[in-house]
């Protein structure tokens, strides 16, 4: 383990996300057991400078399956009750739908 009482990282993945990203890492305890931890981080502007607002959830391994159940069971939700169709192709092929609103855009009249 590390000298300086910091957890040990193990896997570590970055999820860009317009001005947030996400971080989900997976971190070992002294006694090698295993954990999640999900941050947010969002960039902000004060004082003509950047600073960084953080907000970090620790998940368990004996909480992994209720988690994932709980958040599958949410997207599903909004996938199937709350999203067009527009919305839901969007969401399904975000490159294209990317590209085609940057299309749209270009031909806005000024």
């Amino acid at each position: 383990m590390e000298e300086n009482n910091e957890k040990a990282e193990i896997y570590s993945q970055r999820v860009r996300a317009g001005k947030r990203t996400y971080f989900f890492d997976v971190k070992s305890t002294r006694s090698n057991d295993f954990y999640v931890t999900i941050t947010e981080s969002k960039r902000k502007f004060k004082d003509d400078a950047f600073s960084y607002e953080k907000h970090k959830i620790f998940l368990y391994k004996e909480d992994f399956a209720k988690f994932m159940e709980a958040l599958q069971g949410t997207i599903d939700h909004v996938k199937s009750e709350l999203l067009t169709e527009e919305a839901l192709a969007a969401l399904e092929n975000p490159v294209v739908a990317e590209t085609e609103a940057n299309f749209d855009e270009e031909l806005k009249w000024e």
